[in-house]
Protein backbone atom coordinates (compact mmCIF):
# COMPACT_ATOMS: atom_id res chain seq x y z
CA UNK A 1 0.00 0.00 0.00
CA UNK A 2 1.23 3.97 -0.69
CA UNK A 3 -0.75 6.41 1.19
CA UNK A 4 0.05 10.16 -0.86
CA UNK A 5 -0.55 13.11 0.47
CA UNK A 6 -0.92 16.16 -1.65
CA UNK A 7 -0.63 19.80 -0.49
CA UNK A 8 -0.20 23.61 -1.79
CA UNK A 9 -3.53 24.25 -3.10
CA UNK A 10 -4.98 27.26 -3.08
CA UNK A 11 -6.68 30.79 -4.35
CA UNK A 12 -4.06 32.49 -7.12
CA UNK A 13 -4.59 35.69 -9.45
CA UNK A 14 -4.17 34.74 -12.76
CA UNK A 15 -0.72 34.87 -13.99
CA UNK A 16 0.62 33.84 -10.42
CA UNK A 17 2.40 30.74 -9.32
CA UNK A 18 1.76 28.03 -6.96
CA UNK A 19 3.42 24.58 -6.20
CA UNK A 20 1.87 21.49 -5.42
CA UNK A 21 3.38 18.72 -3.10
CA UNK A 22 2.70 14.89 -2.93
CA UNK A 23 4.19 12.84 -0.18
CA UNK A 24 4.18 9.35 -0.52
CA UNK A 25 4.07 7.20 2.43
CA UNK A 26 7.28 5.07 1.88
CA UNK A 27 10.45 5.12 -0.76
CA UNK A 28 9.06 4.35 -4.54
CA UNK A 29 10.48 6.42 -6.92
CA UNK A 30 12.50 3.65 -8.37
CA UNK A 31 9.62 1.80 -9.18
CA UNK A 32 6.68 4.03 -9.64
CA UNK A 33 5.93 6.25 -11.95
CA UNK A 34 4.77 9.41 -9.95
CA UNK A 35 1.83 11.73 -12.03
CA UNK A 36 -0.08 14.34 -11.52
CA UNK A 37 -3.59 14.76 -12.85
CA UNK A 38 -6.41 17.37 -12.34
CA UNK A 39 -10.21 17.60 -13.25
CA UNK A 40 -12.22 20.64 -13.29
CA UNK A 41 -15.58 20.70 -12.63
CA UNK A 42 -18.11 18.68 -15.32
CA UNK A 43 -14.79 17.43 -16.76
CA UNK A 44 -12.70 14.29 -17.09
CA UNK A 45 -9.98 13.83 -15.19
CA UNK A 46 -6.95 14.43 -17.19
CA UNK A 47 -2.92 13.98 -17.34
CA UNK A 48 -0.92 17.03 -16.56
CA UNK A 49 2.51 15.62 -15.81
CA UNK A 50 5.09 12.50 -15.19
CA UNK A 51 8.19 11.59 -13.89
CA UNK A 52 9.08 8.37 -14.32
CA UNK A 53 11.36 5.96 -11.78
CA UNK A 54 14.50 6.95 -14.36
CA UNK A 55 13.60 10.99 -14.29
CA UNK A 56 12.63 11.31 -17.06
CA UNK A 57 9.36 13.80 -17.96
CA UNK A 58 6.13 14.59 -19.93
CA UNK A 59 3.66 17.05 -20.13
CA UNK A 60 0.29 17.84 -21.48
CA UNK A 61 0.52 20.42 -23.80
CA UNK A 62 -1.80 22.58 -22.38
CA UNK A 63 0.86 22.66 -19.82
CA UNK A 64 4.24 22.89 -21.42
CA UNK A 65 6.77 25.36 -20.60
CA UNK A 66 5.04 27.00 -17.38
CA UNK A 67 4.21 23.50 -15.16
CA UNK A 68 7.80 21.49 -13.65
CA UNK A 69 7.69 18.32 -12.33
CA UNK A 70 10.67 17.39 -9.92
CA UNK A 71 11.15 15.19 -7.04
CA UNK A 72 13.07 14.77 -3.87
CA UNK A 73 13.82 11.51 -3.18
CA UNK A 74 15.06 12.22 0.34
CA UNK A 75 11.89 13.18 1.49
CA UNK A 76 9.58 10.89 -0.64
CA UNK A 77 7.81 13.52 -2.11
CA UNK A 78 6.64 14.94 -5.87
CA UNK A 79 5.95 18.27 -6.83
CA UNK A 80 4.50 20.25 -9.37
CA UNK A 81 5.72 23.76 -9.71
CA UNK A 82 2.83 25.90 -11.52
CA UNK A 83 3.59 29.13 -13.35
CA UNK A 84 1.70 31.39 -15.65
CA UNK A 85 -1.60 30.03 -13.92
CA UNK A 86 -4.43 30.61 -16.23
CA UNK A 87 -8.08 30.35 -15.58
CA UNK A 88 -8.58 27.16 -17.36
CA UNK A 89 -5.91 25.83 -15.05
CA UNK A 90 -8.68 25.89 -12.45
CA UNK A 91 -8.94 21.92 -11.32
CA UNK A 92 -8.79 19.65 -8.13
CA UNK A 93 -5.44 18.11 -8.38
CA UNK A 94 -4.43 14.61 -8.00
CA UNK A 95 -1.20 13.30 -7.44
CA UNK A 96 -0.80 9.37 -9.16
CA UNK A 97 1.36 6.57 -8.67
CA UNK A 98 1.63 4.13 -10.65
CA UNK A 99 3.64 0.73 -10.24
CA UNK A 100 5.67 0.33 -13.60
CA UNK A 101 5.60 -3.58 -13.44
CA UNK A 102 2.48 -4.42 -12.57
CA UNK A 103 0.91 -1.30 -13.16
CA UNK A 104 -0.87 -0.80 -9.01
CA UNK A 105 -1.95 2.37 -8.98
CA UNK A 106 -2.69 4.52 -6.07
CA UNK A 107 -4.44 8.16 -5.89
CA UNK A 108 -4.35 10.62 -3.46
CA UNK A 109 -7.46 12.82 -2.32
CA UNK A 110 -6.81 15.82 -4.70
CA UNK A 111 -6.12 19.76 -3.52
CA UNK A 112 -8.25 22.79 -5.00
CA UNK A 113 -6.92 25.08 -7.34
CA UNK A 114 -8.58 28.02 -8.15
CA UNK A 115 -6.80 31.01 -10.54
CA UNK A 116 -9.48 33.87 -10.42
CA UNK A 117 -8.62 37.38 -10.21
Amino acid sequence: QVQLVESGGGLVQPGGSLRLSCAASRTIFSIYNMGWYRQAPGKQREFVALITGGGNTNYADSVKGRFTISRDTAVNTVYLQMNSLKPEDTAVYYCNAKNKFNLESYWGQGTQVTVSS
